[in-house]
């Protein structure tokens, strides 16, 4: 068989079978894989680089008259409607049974399940085909969304619809970390709708899952779910951190860490230093909310951020996992969590601080800005103050380079 000459000769031979599948979710799967390729590869608007390339294929093939090519044509058309020729796609004449129900799904249920720290949280919709003989069967769209980082992380489509979700029922239960309930159609379809819009635009996709393979069917699917009809209550207002951090250090929490019994001033502003830091990156996650603290948030906290963003000094690291098992203590009890939370958040801190103490002790995960500035306190001079670093520089010239 010649090699493609160009992306859509490629399509067709890669579906050259389609019309030997067995349903329309058959279909449907192949061809949200084949347009996860572009979804994959394309540098900026992921959505709109699948949405043209299906205009353009519909465009190239318009006049391919084969049960292949009209078949897969219908299927991208199905799963990209609003790609340019799409409306204008029609059935052929040697098209497979299940054509006709290509799309004709309706929702059958709308779930949401999580973890109780709200690091996650996932999305089940289940379908059903008009006709199941020839559609398929009940499927389910899984999407789950990443709070830490504001993105869906990741989408699944598969069934058999009762299986996956019995699954997913029978984890919750056994399980007091998650939760799980009946979700609003509109308020599902916007939640994942809106990480979605972030995920679409990262220049790099998350490595594991089926996010780029499924997302075409996915985004078909979704788009079936009714828009919210009320806007969403608006949240409360996340404490501030000067009364948050009041409110710590008073707290049994610090007490039964110590940290109430600090009197040296060294000492004090080191625990002032590191509880500040703990708040600051609180600031910089998607919900801001210094309180949601977790074995996820605790190693984005310990293990990568504080060593890109922070300058510590011997003190401040030997006070920063102490104030780190007492913030986990504060934060999870004033959030009324279950106490297997506490335990299970105390118990992967300890295991994090020896990996904390060795990229401290490496410098390995700093930033350049942050090992310029920590060179310039292990040398003696005062960041803060620009008479002494341009007097630094200047000593320093013969080494830092012409660039200065």
């Amino acid at each position: 068989m010649p090699a493609p000459q160009t992306p859509y000769e490629a399509v067709l031979q890669a579906a050259r079978d389609v019309t030997k599948l067995d349903c329309a979710l058959d279909a449907e799967m192949l061809g949200t894989a084949l347009l996860g390729s572009i979804y994959s590869v394309a540098e900026t608007d992921r959505v709109q680089a699948v949405r043209a390339f299906v205009g353009h294929f519909l465009s190239a093939t318009h006049r391919r008259r084969t049960a292949d090519a009209t078949t897969i044509r219908e299927v991208f058309a199905a799963l990209v409607p609003d790609a340019d020729g799409a409306a204008e796609v029609r059935r052929g004449a040697q098209a497979p049974g299940w054509a006709a129900q290509l799309g004709r799904v309706r929702p059958t249920g709308c779930y949401a399940y999580g973890d109780v720290y709200g690091d996650q949280t996932s999305y089940l919709v289940t379908f059903a085909y008009d006709d199941a003989h020839e559609g398929g069967p009940e499927h389910a769209v899984v999407a789950l969304i990443d709070h830490n980082i504001g993105i869906t992380k990741d989408v699944f489509v598969g069934g058999p619809a009762d299986r996956i979700l019995g699954q997913v029922r029978e984890m919750c239960a056994d399980d007091e970390l998650t939760w799980f309930r009946e979700e609003d159609p509109g308020r599902l379809r916007g939640e994942v709708h809106r990480h979605l819009e972030v995920t679409d635009e990262l220049t790099d996709l998350p490595s594991s899952g089926s996010l780029s393979t499924d997302r075409a069917l996915a985004g078909a699917r979704l788009a079936l779910l009714p828009t919210a009809t009320t806007p969403p209550l608006p949240e409360p207002p996340h404490p501030a951190a000067p009364e948050v951090a009041r409110d710590f250090l008073a707290s049994p929490s610090a007490g039964r860490f110590g940290l109430d019994r600090i009197r040296a001033d060294d000492e004090a502003a080191s625990l002032h230093f590191c509880l500040g830091l703990i708040l600051d990156h609180a600031a910089t996650l998607p919900d801001s909310d210094p309180l949601r603290w977790s074995p996820a948030v605790a190693e984005l906290f310990l293990l990568d951020w504080v060593h890109r963003r922070a300058v510590l000094d011997m003190d401040d690291a030997a006070m920063l996992p102490k104030v780190a098992r007492a913030w986990s203590a504060y934060a999870i009890g004033k959030r009324g969590l279950p106490a297997a939370a506490v335990e299970q958040t105390g118990e992967v801190l300890e295991e994090m601080i020896p990996e904390f103490a060795r990229l401290y002790a490496t410098g390995e995960r700093r930033s350049p800005a942050t090992a310029a500035v920590a060179q310039l306190i292990s040398e003696g001079v005062d960041p803060n103050d620009s008479d002494a670093i341009d007097a630094w520089i200047e000593t320093n010239r013969h080494r830092l380079g012409d660039d200065t």
